[in-house]
């Protein structure tokens, strides 16, 4: 079965062009929740509009509601949801566990997707996806052939990979860069691209581009991705120009079709629409390295034949049509009528009823002729028959209008094929929430073993978050008994690790607790004697998604260090809650060794990344031989009350870079009990928010 071409959409023209060079289907955003909030996007008045033109040609839409929203956002949203489904909107694609269940219940007919946002990257976590109803899962960009294959073969969702387009540094759905440095969250949608500006590694920022990964291009591997089962290809490129979107749909439709690799011709017209100094299709090969990565200068001229060529055909609007197939009878005393087809909607039309001939009877081939007329729509008329009776005549304006009114309403039959089938509810008030208020408590996490002191323990941390990767290197049970240890599953994983980590978790005495990232964490630590904590991978942004991962069994969550702290105080508790209030936040996980790309393998020693104002990101290891960017600044909230009001159950301070010595004194302070401070610090988004 060929795989589906998913084609961007994000603007009008961008539409027009993605469907007359042949998607099957384009994905777009009305209104301001999506992943892309600078692309011109859809008003919500202007989605049927969308749908009915994308429909009447047999290509599909799917609504992008891929972000994080706050509680107050949630009503829109569900009006969104249900204006989406009453337009019948293929599907809707979504990250926000909370958007998910607002989805179910206010819109249970409309197909649910999970977006790339939501970082599954395993089969455990993609057959999660579709046992929750989610029909579809947009796999992480960073898989490889064998991993894609392996989901493809285990999970009976359908599944959906980038084929084409940009690639984030970051693994989508884990990325903070843009929201601290600059308060424009890419959960939000308002990524500010700050893996493409000139950073140094272990060195003064200068001409260099370690984060900015060239474009994928997986034109090459169609046959075989469509082999493995891969049920759609997606492009990226919402935020490109219409021309672009035509070239890279209309040589990904010729590829698909006749199932064959593009030819130098077509390799180089890719190149010409958009690249980034080539493309790479690494990850898809297993492979990575410096040679995934590569920049565009400003001022690189656009192809400009290339691009009038594309726009002077998809502006005829004569590209996509649509076979009909008629069948028109004739008979004395009864009225003419006309049957029209089109993909398995059928209409009949009447008109008046013959009449004798006076000179010339009506022939079978004039009717034909006349019936073909299509021109003016969409309709390109196929086979022809007729049933005539001999000696009658109906007139040419009869003729045509017979055939106008079958088209007229084959046309609104077909574009508006799913708008009458789907329910829609309000949604439902939340339930009560009755919870013993309990006194904040300190938890902390390390990253090194030698942060796991004596002197930290007696600072009495409710909670120690170990990295599962750790857990061979450090000795818990002196402490047992006088603190708890939660182990920390990697944010980054494959299905192969799965087994590997339940191993550990069986095998590791004196653990209490696991802190899952991940949904596909879920199937890992099912049916474990240790309690299940969310930790930040989880991205807990509103009071539904605190109920959804409650229902799955978690015993508290790690909200996201997005949420003001109004924000947070809003929060039904649902679960405990949970908020770092110290230390260096996560920046980016990343796939590719920036220290090794840069430097070499030196992850023993100190690195960091400097960007242009003499910033340094420290870069710490992480499970599988990944890199995490940390953030320049320490967060730092200890004089600060809000806190501590906010309704909070525990407190985090994160520990990453900081010596024993640092880690005891920086507890210390937020016990009252000494004066430690920051040499740089910052409030992070705990006042601020992000947009």
């Amino acid at each position: 079965m060929k795989p589906e071409i998913l084609s961007p959409a994000g603007s009008w023209e961008s539409m027009v062009a993605a469907v007359q060079n042949g998607a099957d289907a384009v994905y777009l955003g009305a209104g301001t929740f999506n992943a892309r909030r600078s692309a011109k996007n859809f008003a919500p008045e202007d989605l049927l509009a969308a749908v009915q033109y994308c429909h009447l040609r047999g290509t599909k839409v799917y609504l992008t509601l891929n972000t994080l929203l706050g509680d107050r956002e949630l009503e829109e949203a569900a009006e969104l949801l249900r204006l989406a489904s009453r337009c019948g909107v293929d599907a809707v694609l979504v990250q926000d566990w909370g958007v998910f269940t607002l989805a179910r219940e206010v819109a249970p007919d409309l197909p649910v997707h999970a977006s790339t946002q939501m970082s599954l990257m395993s089969l455990g976590g993609a057959q999660k996806a579709a046992d929750l109803g989610m029909e579809r899962v947009v796999l992480s960009r960073e898989l490889s052939r064998t991993e894609i294959a392996e989901v493809c073969a285990g999970c009976s969702a359908e599944v959906e990979t980038f084929a084409h387009g940009a690639l984030c540094m970051c693994y989508s759905g884990q990325c903070a860069m843009s929201a601290l440095i600059g308060a424009r969250s890419g959960n939000r949608g308002r990524c500010a691209q700050p893996c493409r500006l000139p950073y140094g590694v272990n060195t003064a920022a200068k001409n260099t581009y370690p984060l900015s990964l060239k474009d994928a291009n997986l034109s090459a591997n169609l046959q075989e991705m469509a082999d493995m089962g891969v049920a759609c290809l997606k492009l990226e490129g919402r935020m490109k120009r219409p021309e672009y979107v035509a070239v890279i749909t209309s040589i990904y439709r010729r590829l698909v079709d006749e199932n064959r690799k593009p030819t130098k011709a077509e390799q180089q017209q890719l190149y010409d629409a958009f690249s980034r100094s080539g493309f790479t299709d690494w990850y898809y090969q297993g492979k990575k390295g410096a040679g995934m990565f590569g920049t565009r200068p400003e001022n690189t001229p656009e192809p400009k034949e290339l691009f009038a060529a594309a726009k002077a055909a998809y502006e005829k609007e004569n590209l996509r049509r649509v076979d009909v197939t008629m069948h028109c009878r004739i008979i004395r005393g009864e009225p003419a009528q006309l049957t029209a087809a089109a993909r398995n909607v059928t209409v009949t039309a009447e008109g008046p009823q013959p009449e004798e001939a006076r000179s010339r009877s009506l022939t079978a081939e004039e009717l034909q002729s006349r019936l073909a007329k299509t021109g003016g729509t969409v309709f390109t008329a196929g086979a022809i028959s007729v049933e005539l009776e001999d000696g009658l005549m109906l007139s040419a304006g009869a003729i045509n209008a017979l055939r106008r009114d079958a088209l007229t309403e084959l046309a609104h039959r077909l574009a508006n094929v799913l708008t009458d089938r789907r329910r829609e509810f309000e949604a439902a008030p939340l339930p009560d929430c009755e919870t013993e208020t309990q006194p904040m408590g300190f938890t902390c996490s390390i990253a090194r073993p030698e942060q796991l002191t004596e002197a930290l323990v007696d600072c009495g941390p409710e909670w120690i978050y170990v990295p599962l990767e750790l857990l061979d290197r450090v000795e818990l049970a002196p402490y047992a008994g006088r603190t708890r240890f939660c182990a920390v599953l990697p944010r980054v994983f494959r299905t192969a690790d799965e087994a590997k980590f339940r191993r550990i978790l069986e095998t590791t005495p004196h653990l209490s607790a696991v802190a899952v990232n991940n949904l596909g964490h879920l199937p890992i630590v099912e049916g474990l004697d240790l309690e299940i904590r969310g930790d930040l991978g989880m991205n807990a942004f509103n009071s539904r998604a605190l109920l959804f991962l409650r229902e799955q069994g978690l015993h508290s969550a790690t909200v996201s260090f997005e949420l003001r702290h109004q924000q947070l105080r809003g929060l039904v508790g649902y679960l405990p809650c949970e908020a770092i209030v110290y230390g260096r936040l996560p920046l980016m996980v990343m796939e590719n060794c920036v220290i090794s790309n840069n430097v070499g393998c030196n992850c023993q020693n100190e690195n960091y990344l400097s960007d242009r104002t003499g910033a340094r990101f420290p870069l710490m290891s992480v499970y599988g031989c990944r890199n995490e960017i940390e953030n320049s600044k320490t967060l730092f909230l200890a004089d600060k009350p809000e806190y501590r009001s906010v309704g909070l159950r525990w407190a985090r301070l994160r520990f990453t870079t900081e010596s024993p010595e640092e880690c005891v004194a920086v507890f210390r302070r937020y016990l009252e009990q000494g004066d430690y401070i920051p040499q740089d610090y910052t409030r992070g988004l705990f006042y601020r928010g992000v947009e």
